[in-house]
């Protein structure tokens, strides 16, 4: 029996950053069960997310809305060690563009897509990586590989608003310090034990997930993406006003900058006194 072509590919178009050497990947959506679509990604090496990668998976959302009938989108990546490494980050900063016009776009379309959605992270889940997967209304983790981490104080990076707001809203509070102040790297069993995930395994666990939780019947719903917009308008909220996160930060800068210079004062004080009372 010849293999079921898939349902569409959309290949990843080149970028400035990218090598003529380099390939470019792809999204290739096939229908695993009847309405649950597995959206497979490919952008070697780790699946960071560029501008090219972000632009590739929202048009793969909108065609499944669009052109197929409703049911549960389940993604994934071809690439077995990496579901996502996360942003290009020199890059990333260096445009201005990429948070509100790229990434957050993406984001926010994840989260209030009108379907259900899965993340299966067959591997590493790191930073953006694995925000991008809790913009999904579930996660299935490969039990005998990969962590996820949130492992921005590694290498200097801020949370910005949009980026902290879905694990304060789906997480609890001890589990997202210990992520963030400790860049804790969770395996699967321990990431289903704080309820990052939702359970582990592979396709063959996904599917079953999806079929024990009815969401191909609950996909039929009208109001499913406009009742995700409401549970999660915080994070919506964020996202939206993700062009204004660079003058709140600047803002919290110029704060931060006042209290050192009056906490050095108080210090600086206190010497003074120290000293004088040595005379």
């Amino acid at each position: 029996m010849p293999p079921i072509p898939p349902l569409f590919v959309l290949p990843i178009p080149p970028s400035s950053a990218t090598s003529a050497t380099q390939q470019q990947g792809s999204f290739i959506c096939t229908q695993a069960a009847p309405q649950v679509y597995l959206l497979s990604f490919s952008s070697p090496p780790d699946n960071r997310l560029t501008p090219a990668f972000n632009e590739t998976f929202l048009l793969a959302l909108d065609i499944i809305e669009h052109k197929l009938p409703k049911g549960v989108v389940v993604t994934t990546s071809s690439i077995p060690k990496f579901y996502s490494n996360g942003l290009d980050f020199e890059n990333a900063i260096r445009d201005p563009n990429f948070f509100p016009g790229s990434l957050y776009p993406l984001w926010r379309r994840l989260i209030t897509y009108p379907m259900p959605t899965v993340a299966l992270m067959n591997g590493h889940a790191f930073a953006g990586g694995l925000m991008t997967a809790m913009m999904h209304d579930y996660r299935i983790m490969n039990p005998h590989k990969g962590f996820v981490c949130l492992n921005e104080l590694d290498f200097g990076a801020n949370l910005q608003p949009s980026m902290a707001a879905v694990f304060r809203v789906k997480l609890s509070m001890t589990t997202f310090r210990n992520m963030v102040l400790e860049s804790k790297r969770y395996p699967a069993l321990e990431a289903l034990k704080e309820g990052i995930i939702d359970g582990v395994g592979g396709v063959d666990e996904t599917l079953a997930f999806v079929g024990e939780m009815k969401l191909t019947q609950k996909a039929q719903g009208k109001s499913y993406g406009k009742m995700k917009e409401e549970m999660y308008r915080e994070v919506v909220k964020d996202l939206d006003e993700g062009s204004q996160a660079p003058k709140t930060l600047a803002a919290r800068d110029l704060d931060r900058n006042r209290r050192d210079l009056e906490a050095r004062k108080r210090v600086d004080d206190y010497q003074a006194v120290v000293q004088r009372s040595k005379l």
